[in-house]
Formats: C-alpha cells, structure tokens, sequence
C-alpha cells in the first residue's frame, strides 16, 4: 500500500509592523527553522527580517531532525506553536532560541533548558539503576529503526521491546518499567524522566 504525505499549510499573512518591531530583540545573524505548516508564514518573515538582519539559513525542522547551525549563527528564530521544538533547540544548539507564536516572541529561557537538562540525566540514573528495561519501536516512517533496535544486547539487563505506530508515554504506567530506551522520535524524551535515546548509550 503506498502512503501520501500531503502537506498542510496555514493561510495566514503576517503583521509586518509587529515583526519590524520584534527585530529589534534580535542579533544580526540569524537562521529560521519552521513547522512545515508554517513555511509560508516563514518566508513572509524571511523578506521582512533580510532589510536589517543576515538570514545564514531558512530550514524545516521535523520532530526526529537534528540540524547543525554555522557557528556565525547568533540566535535561531523558529516560526511554531508550543515550546516543544523550541526547547530542544536550544539543548541542541547551545544557541539562542526565539519562538514565534503568530504574533507573539517568546525566548527560550535558560530556566527551561535548565529543567529538560536535569530531565535527561534523571533518564540516566533511572536506566542505570534498571535491570529490566523496555525497548520502544515505532513503524512511522522517518522513525522506524527495528534493525537497531533488535541488534541491542546490554549487560545485565533483561530487554522489553514494544513496536507501535504511535507511542503514547501515558502507557508506561501499565508496564511496570522505570526505563525505556526510545528508538523512535528522539523528542519523546522531553515527556518524561523514563525515556533514554538509543544514541545516548
């Protein structure tokens, strides 16, 4: 069966005005990553923010993506909705990160990285502490690594492997496992303090 990925676009045009004024809390060099809906709004944006800022790179950005931003770039402007992407961005990049929400610019504060950080290694010590540990295998396309998956053999430790289209972490309750190491969206592991990623380890 052949799958179609149609992508969906939000029909919106920007208030230049109120991006003219959000320019000013940015640097000079900057890159735009978006939400696939949002690549129109961003190239809008793009036009507006090239008069008085260096645009180093326009880029989509997907849940199981990682880019690599040049070092002459001083903060990352992602056009989105919800901190989800954003946070991880910063973690990621050590850059600066800006959120615009429609008409609204929010930064990324050190406070929430500072959190998602103690989150990761909370993952940590709980996989480190766990003889038994659940395997999670998504089927989704752009995430489905069953071959790396299976190909896992770690010391000591009794493996659980779970293969799922979706995977919803309110689950884990119904299993009894204090770790989970994810082989799907490396992003999941921002919703909770049990998921490691495979690259991790």
């Amino acid at each position: 069966m052949k799958t179609l990925f149609i992508p969906v676009k939000l029909k919106r045009k920007i208030n230049k005005e109120k991006i003219k004024s959000f320019s000013k809390k940015l640097p000079k060099n900057i890159a735009i990553a978006y939400s696939i809906q949002f690549k129109e709004i961003a190239e809008q944006v793009k036009k507006v923010l090239s008069k008085k800022h260096k645009i180093l790179i326009i880029t989509q950005i997907l849940g199981c993506s990682k880019i690599n931003f040049s070092k002459q770039t001083q903060a990352i402007l992602l056009i989105s909705s919800g901190k989800f992407h954003a946070i991880s961005l910063a973690f990621e990049s050590k850059k600066p990160v800006y959120l615009l929400e429609y008409e609204k610019l929010i930064k990324i504060s050190k406070e929430e990285i500072e959190i998602f950080e103690k989150r990761k290694k909370a993952s940590y010590v709980n996989f480190l502490n766990s003889e038994e540990i659940g395997v999670l295998i998504s089927t989704k396309p752009g995430q489905q690594r069953l071959k790396k998956a299976l190909k896992l053999k770690i010391p000591n430790k009794k493996l659980y492997f779970f293969i799922s289209n979706n995977i919803n972490t309110n689950e884990f309750e119904n299993f009894g496992l204090k770790s989970w190491i994810n082989t799907a969206c490396p992003r999941l592991d921002m919703f909770s303090n049990k998921i490691i990623n495979i690259d991790k380890l």
